[in-house]
């Protein structure tokens, strides 16, 4: 059984206002694979994650995690685990 990959593409691509589609084409996926992923029922490939990060200049561990993510607003506010 694989581990489940925790993500924030979906905070990001409504961020950066790409749409599913937008993102697909860009790193070679189909938009309903994007959707899963999003939705945490897929893991991507270490390729398609890489490209996914290129894509948004931002390193890969901004876009993807073993470990849930923090609240955004923890983050940004200093909130303490």
């Amino acid at each position: 059984m694989s581990e489940q990959v925790h993500n924030r593409l979906a905070m990001v691509r409504a961020e950066r206002k790409v749409s599913r589609q937008a993102l697909a084409d860009a790193v070679g996926a189909h938009y309903q694979t994007i959707g899963y992923i999003e939705r945490g029922q897929y893991n991507p490939s270490l390729g398609l994650a890489l490209r996914m990060a290129e894509f948004f200049e931002l390193p890969v561990e901004a876009l993807f995690s073993l470990r849930p993510f923090r609240p955004l607003t923890d983050e940004v506010y200093g909130r303490k685990q």
